[in-house]
This record gives C-alpha cells, structure tokens and sequence, in this order.
C-alpha cells in the first residue's frame, strides 16, 4: 500500500490489565485518540443479532426488538426499508405494514445504549473490511470523500462495480487510494465470506441469539487507522502482542512491520508522554501555548466549550489577539474532540471577532482539523448569539466517561477524573 498522502507517522500504545485494555494513538507525538474497553463490556456497536419484535409501535414509526439485552433494542422504520434512498418508496410506509410482534430479523447494532435508551439497531447491514466495507443489500457504490484525486475516486468505483456481485453495495475506504485490485477484492471476499457465515447462524439460531462481534478495540485500530508499513504498535502485553501480530498477518498476508512488546520498568503511558498528555486534555480547563485556555462543560443533552484569551496579549490589536486565540482553539477543539470522543451537540463560544473573514477562518480550521475524525460530524454555523453549533454522530458513551465518576461532594454535579493510570 502506499503511503504517499502526507500522513503523519503514528503510534499505537496499548495498555493491557486482565479486565481492562487501554489505546492511545500518537501523531508525530501529539495525543489524537484514545479508547478504552473492559472484557465485561464488550462494544456492541458492529454486532449482528438474530431478534425477535416485542412491540411495534406506530406513534412512533418504530419497533422494539428483544437481542438477549437488558433493554431492547430500538428499530427506526428509516433502518428498516431498503439502504439505497433510490430504492425506497416516495411515501414512508407504517411501520406495522414491515414488521410484526413475534417476527425474528437479523439486526445489527448501530449506536450503544445511552443511558436509560437501549442499544439502536438497523438492517442496512455493513461489514467493514481494510480497504472496503460490504454492505449486502445496497446495491451501489460509493467512495470515501478523504480520496479527492478525481483520476483515483473513477479508478476505485470502475473497481467497486467489477468485483461486487448482484444487489450488493461497497464502499472504498480512504485507505484503498493506490491500493492494488487483487487486494481489494480479496478483502471483499473476506467480508462476503463471513456475511454468509452470519446467515447461516441466523437459520439455526433461535431468538435472541448473538451471531457475530465486532473486534476489539485494538483490532478495530489496526484495521481502521494503523499503516502498518509505517506506524508502530507497542503492546505491554506479551499475549495480547501475539494476537495484534496474528492479525495483522491476517490483513496484509505478512507484509508489515513487527509489533513491539513493551518490556521497561515505566509505565508505557509514562514511557511514552501519553499519561502527561491525557491528564492535561481530559481536564475541564485546557490551556492553550499561547496562554489562552478553553473549558469544556458537559450536560446530558450537550457540550459547551468556552474560549478564554487568559494570559495571551500577543496580536497587534484586539480583533489580532482575539483571532489567534480563536484560531489556535479552534485546532485544539478538534483534535479533543476527537480524542475525548464527544458526540451530540456541541456549542462552542468562541471570543467575539468583528470582521466576518475572520470568522469564516475560524469556521475554516475547525473544519479542517474535523476532517481528520473517523466520525462523521458537522459545522452547522454561528447562531444569531454568535455562538458556534456544530454536531457529531453519537455511537458510544464519551470515553471520559468510563473513568469519572460522580463526586460524593457536590451530588454528582462536578465528576472525579480517573483516567490514565490507576
């Protein structure tokens, strides 16, 4: 594969406890993402089930199906007609004329429980593979937008239409550009070949019955993000370090660099800055190297980030000092939202600026530092109370918030920061 995109070198640092598995993705030593997975709890999201309905309702244009959970999980009708919008009919039909109580459907999980909401499920069904995602039923291809070479974007869907088979869709991931023929297809092999294992599970399964997970978190990286002729992986784990090699072997049939074990007395996240930097980033104030701070505060519905100059009188006037510090905090905003995996709503309030070119060069970073996330998300636009909006798609719980914890002292209102080591 080649690597001539101008991408940063990366770091994958894994920590690995008995009941716990920590990831941090370095770029050029800068904290980018951070994930964290305990063995009881397992990620849902990716997951197929075989599920039976247990209540439709119509108020809602919804059906509530029992996967083996809890809480049953929630099907929208939008999840339930065909994935290709072309397909579907010009007039939504009722819920109650596409699904029954007592019907069993393959569903697949497609946002984690929240709260008091089960998990969401859907039965466009995806499969995502290194290079492409398989998706059954779409019938069309698609194209990551990331590849922008025109010549590249009509080289990859040429391929798409030739290697997919009847009504089945795909899509080429951004990490498919140069990529050679053989090795996508044979991806796609891989992924059509496990779709028809989930099939076959389904027929001689009973409801509720799981039919097939989504790797773990480690695995979900190398195969998402990680070049694995460019970037290093280092595991404080020596059998967890086998398991990543082992896959690896699988997706690049022995072509990469070895996974390193971490072997020194130190921490590997001390080792390696990775503790400085998570301590310093999940605070509520975070500093900015002009001097400037920004503060994050986080309600159920949405989060709302505050820019501060603080320290920083560095431009030529007011409306240069207030720029700069908006600019440098609009970069910094993207990437922590990013790490911190904030979903939802987001409201930042930037300093007011007076010139409209400078707000639009605000708005300008911070989508371009956003274009470097996984998760989809959106600049909606300044509000008439010059605030910021903009929304990210929700999947899990924010990763803060599996290592906080509600404060004895105010009630819950402020949480205790236990991320990192401990």
């Amino acid at each position: 594969m080649s690597s001539s995109r101008g991408e940063a070198m990366k770091q994958m640092i894994v920590h690995c406890e008995p009941k716990l598995t920590q990831m941090a993705l370095l770029e050029e030593g800068k904290l980018v993402e951070f994930a964290a997975e305990r063995s009881q709890n397992h990620s849902l999201v990716g997951s197929f089930y075989k599920g039976r309905v247990v209540n439709v309702l119509p108020g809602m244009q919804a059906a509530f199906v029992d996967i083996g959970h809890k809480k049953n999980a929630f099907l929208y009708v939008d999840d339930v007609l065909h994935p290709n919008l072309e397909k579907q009919p010009k007039e939504k039909p009722a819920i109650e004329s596409l699904l029954r109580v007592g019907q069993e459907v393959i569903v697949q999980v497609m946002k984690e429980p929240l709260g008091n909401k089960g998990p969401r499920v859907t039965t466009h069904y995806s499969l995502p593979g290194r290079w492409a995602v398989y998706m059954p039923n779409a019938d069309y291809v698609a194209v990551s937008k990331k590849v922008t070479k025109e010549q590249e974007r009509s080289r990859l869907k040429m391929l798409g239409e030739e290697i997919r088979q009847g009504g089945e869709g795909v899509i080429l991931r951004t990490v498919s550009e140069d990529e050679q023929p053989e090795a996508i297809a044979g991806d796609l092999d891989l992924l059509r070949n496990q779709w028809n294992l989930i099939r076959k599970r389904a027929e001689s399964s009973a409801a509720p019955a799981l039919l097939h997970r989504d790797l773990s978190i480690v695995q979900r990286f190398i195969r998402d993000v990680f070049d694995p002729h460019h970037d290093e992986l280092k595991i404080d784990g020596a059998k967890e370090a086998k398991e990543a090699e082992l896959f690896l072997e699988e997706i690049t049939h022995g072509s990469h660099l070895p996974v390193s074990v971490y072997q020194g007395h130190e921490h590997i996240f001390k080792a390696y800055g990775v503790q400085e930097q998570l301590e310093r980033d999940f605070s509520r104030k975070v500093i900015l190297e002009s001097g400037g701070s920004i503060v994050w505060d986080q309600t159920e519905a949405l989060t709302v980030v505050d820019v501060n100059t603080g320290k920083y009188t560095g431009g030529e006037n007011l409306e240069d000092t207030v720029t700069r510090t908006n600019l440098q905090a609009a970069e910094e905003i993207a990437r922590l939202i990013r790490l911190k995996d904030v979903g939802g709503i987001i409201i930042v309030d930037f300093i007011d600026m007076e010139q409209e070119q400078h707000r639009q060069e605000v708005v300008d970073r911070l989508e371009v530092g956003m274009s470097k996330d996984r998760t989809k998300s959106h600049v909606v636009g300044w509000t008439k109370l010059g605030l910021l909006e903009l929304t990210r798609k929700k999947v899990r719980d924010d990763t803060s918030m599996l290592f906080t914890k509600p404060c004895d002292q105010c009630d819950g209102t402020g949480r205790i920061n236990l991320i990192g080591i401990h």
